[in-house]
């Protein structure tokens, strides 16, 4: 009698597509936090495989900065006009004409951490009762200490010391009215799987991605980005690079790195070789060393 073994990257999508079932199971009205990046990308694939025939169950919420690349929004909007499922946008542009948040100031001013009252205030207005995310524990300490079902309280925090186990992928999501939960599915996956993945499934991605031509400017150690909510220091210059993205956030805060790397095959040989966290260049990871756990308790992705 033969015997059948599953590639890893079999094992990890069964994984994957295991919990998303799980969500469905047992939520009332979950959503996919979907950001345009490829993790999410990624997690709205696993779904459409999750639920096959029928289209994905889910619909998909985007908090969106008002700093976001043109590319990104373009193919957030592609995308659900594909899927024909629909989309929920929390704006922190709103939150901040409504003076929910305010903008901060100074040359290393950033939205980032205003998405946590937009997010949390989106959650509340459309009773979302589960965000579905794509954070993975390879990219930074703090994601490293999430479990699949990461509770969050009346709140919206996180509370680290505090977590449900998880013996033998028993998941428990059960909680009271106002509580919701962060779900993710690809915590196991590594940046490497998650390409590997993608050159696999043949994944369209956001050419931001793929290595181009770019305006950007040498900060925090990274390539910024050139655009209309840059404000240059002083011996600041803008040079025109060949540059990819390992991530994507905010156009203000996502730097970009020198690369060649032109299609998923390069990149796949690219990322094998890199010791660095994709998350290495992401300016708002560097305000602290427990910045991303900090945001985290907060109600933060």
């Amino acid at each position: 009698m033969s015997k059948y073994f599953l590639n890893y990257l079999d094992e990890l999508e069964s994984e994957a597509i295991y919990v998303l079932r799980e969500v469905w199971a047992q939520f009332q009205n979950p959503v996919i936090l979907f950001s345009g990046g490829k993790d999410s990308i990624l997690i709205t694939h696993l779904a459409k495989k999750a639920f096959y025939p029928s289209k994905i169950p889910f619909a998909l919420m985007h908090v969106d900065t008002g700093h976001n690349f043109p590319e990104t929004i373009k193919f957030r909007d592609d995308l659900v006009g594909l899927l024909d499922v629909r989309l929920i946008v929390g704006s922190v542009q709103e939150s901040i004409n409504q003076g929910r948040v305010a903008e901060e100031k100074g040359k290393h001013a950033t939205r980032n951490a205003l998405q946590i009252t937009t997010l949390l205030d989106t959650i509340e207005s459309n009773k979302i009762d589960c965000a579905i995310g794509g954070g993975r524990r390879d990219e930074e300490k703090a994601r490293a200490k999430e479990r699949f079902f990461s509770h969050r309280d009346d709140f919206g925090q996180w509370d680290p010391k505090n977590q449900r186990p998880e013996l033998w992928n028993i998941f428990n999501g059960k909680h009271f009215e106002g509580e919701h939960f962060r779900v993710f599915p690809i915590s196991n996956w590594t940046e490497m799987d998650v390409w590997n993945y993608i050159k696999r499934e043949q994944i369209e991605i956001p050419s931001l991605y793929i290595a181009h031509e770019r305006e950007v400017v040498w900060r925090n150690d990274s390539w910024i980005p050139n655009s209309e909510f840059l404000t240059l220091h002083d011996n600041e210059k803008i040079e025109t690079k060949k540059i990819r993205f390992r991530t994507l956030g905010d156009i203000t805060i996502t730097g970009g790195i020198e690369s060649e790397a032109d299609s998923l095959e390069k990149i796949v040989n690219e990322v094998s070789a890199m010791r660095q966290t994709e998350r290495g260049n992401r300016t708002d990871d560097k305000r602290s060393e427990n910045a991303m756990e900090d945001r985290k308790k907060q109600g933060y992705f």
